[in-house]
């Protein structure tokens, strides 16, 4: 089943103003929130990309139960349920939505689906000029089942922590679009951009507008803060990065609201794979928060941001004059960087490996003053293998550390 039969459409007017008539439950734990806009915290917040997936058995039951991974991602109930399961768990400080990156491009109609042990694959790749020519931004009906989820996890949320949203970036849906599926080389997709590179930017500028939408509409819903994975980025060379990857998504970022239904700033965060050596350019980039791999010492990333804003460095990509120059100097803040299959390793090694990283870091900020904020994560997404115990110890060990850090 494409995942666009499995909703019912509605007035366009009435997308938005549904999830806009809910009163959002008062925030309980805004530790993330503060440390995305560089603000002091009691202790570094945590949350794991792919918290909620094939790790816990309690999400392999409720997958169990929905049939497969689409019948999750397309159902409100079992989506906010998966989503709510890490928390149920772990005292982590922020919820991330439960869906899937490539939603969007099958709303374009390229026929997504999901085969055990394959991963996605889309039935129609776009690889020529005839198929680059049929894509358009989609109707966003046709994601309404996850902005339904949005705002069913908020309200099961209850203000314990804040929901993030997420997207897909520009360049990295392109690369399913032409690849049809995963990749090893990305060879389809290369040869689109250095033979026909009309069409990519054709590509990848309807992916920017799509994506925009989307993540509006994920605000809309319900959203504290958004995320954009350009999980594909490091594949590409340099100057190849910059122009069909960095360009195309601080686009999106300079559409984004800033705001949410409550009023209050709705980060934006920024994570590329392999996205270490462009990370001068992409503190340029009109975002709160850069995610890094475990590639990139933090030290470093934090002495290039430092640097940034001591230079009063601004946003030069997409610009949204809706911001104040003042507001586009706030320095950015960072997320991650602990090698996922580091939580193989022993409890013990797991706790000094989290020390690690916020030693890396550096020491917190002072209270009141701004800074560069830091939010702990892993630098890519949970191994399904992971153990959920050492998941246990690491979450403890984030904020035990670095709560003694800043004396308390």
């Amino acid at each position: 089943m494409l995942v666009h039969e499995a909703f019912s459409t509605r007035p366009a007017d009435r997308l938005s103003c549904d999830n806009r008539r809910m009163i959002p439950a008062p925030l309980q734990n805004d530790t993330f929130l503060r440390a995305c806009l560089g603000q002091s915290t009691n202790y570094t917040p945590v949350w794991l990309m792919r918290q909620a997936g094939r790790y816990l058995p309690e999400y392999r039951a409720t997958r169990a139960r929905a049939g497969s991974f689409m019948g999750l991602a397309t159902h409100a109930d079992y989506a906010t349920e998966v989503t709510l399961q890490p928390l149920e768990r772990y005292p982590l400080d922020a919820a991330i939505l439960f869906s899937d990156i490539l939603t969007v491009p099958d709303a374009m109609g390229l026929g997504l689906s999901f085969q055990e042990g394959e991963g996605p694959r889309f039935a129609q790749a776009v690889r020529d000029e005839a198929a680059v020519a049929r894509l358009a931004v989609p109707d966003m009906h046709k994601l309404r089942y996850v902005f339904d989820a949005v705002a069913s996890i908020r309200k099961a949320l209850a203000g314990r922590v804040p929901l993030i949203g997420f997207s897909g970036s520009p360049w990295t849906l392109a690369c399913y679009m032409v690849e049809g599926a995963g990749s090893s080389d990305y060879r389809h997709v290369k040869t689109l951009l250095y033979a026909r590179p009309d069409l990519m930017h054709r590509v990848l500028t309807v992916n920017a507008g799509a994506v925009a939408q989307y993540l509006n509409a994920q605000i809309d819903a319900g959203a504290q803060a958004v995320m954009v994975f350009d999980s594909w980025g490091g594949v590409l060379a340099d100057g190849a990065f910059q122009t069909f990857s960095l360009a195309y998504t601080a686009h999106v970022l300079a559409q984004l609201k800033r705001t949410g239904a409550d009023g209050r700033v709705v980060p934006r965060i920024v994570f590329t794979k392999g996205g270490g050596p462009w990370l001068e350019a992409m503190r340029e980039l009109p975002c709160d928060v850069l995610g890094l791999d475990w590639t990139m010492p933090l030290a470093r990333a934090s002495a290039i941001i430092s640097q940034a804003h001591t230079q009063g460095a601004v946003c030069v990509f997409g610009q949204n004059d809706a911001e104040t120059p003042a507001a586009r100097v706030r320095p950015v803040a960072l997320q991650g960087n602990l090698d996922p299959s580091v939580l193989f390793a022993p409890p013990q090694a797991v706790r000094a490996q989290a020390r690690a990283v916020l030693d890396s870091f550096g020491p917190p900020q002072a209270q009141g003053q701004p800074a560069i904020g830091h939010i702990f994560n892993l630098g890519h997404g949970i191994h399904q293998l992971t153990p959920p115990e050492h998941v246990a110890h690491l979450v403890d060990e984030v904020h035990r550390y670095s709560a003694a850090l800043r004396g308390r």
